[in-house]
């Protein structure tokens, strides 16, 4: 359950670093349209990430396919938000 978490969360800093808008200031958001949409799904998908920290999987399947691929996954979204920031 902590690979799940540990993914979930990174790939949720991961979508919050991108869909932060290119200038500082939130209110740079009204002058580009694009940067409006990428915040907007930024968010929706940071929510939705958000919601399944909380959606355990139902059966011990699940939880053994998390053990056995979450650590072959996890490095790749460790790496990407290294390489982000």
């Amino acid at each position: 359950m902590a690979v799940r978490t540990i993914f979930i969360a990174i790939l949720i800093a991961i979508t919050a670093r991108v869909s932060s808008p290119q200038l500082e200031h939130l209110w740079s958001l009204w002058e580009t349209p694009s940067d409006f949409v990428r915040v907007v799904l930024g968010t929706v998908v940071c929510g939705w990430l958000f919601v399944h920290l909380f959606i355990l999987p139902k059966d011990d399947a699940g939880y053994r396919t998390w053990l056995y691929l979450g650590f072959v996954i996890l490095p790749l979204p460790i790496l990407c938000a290294v390489v982000i920031w």
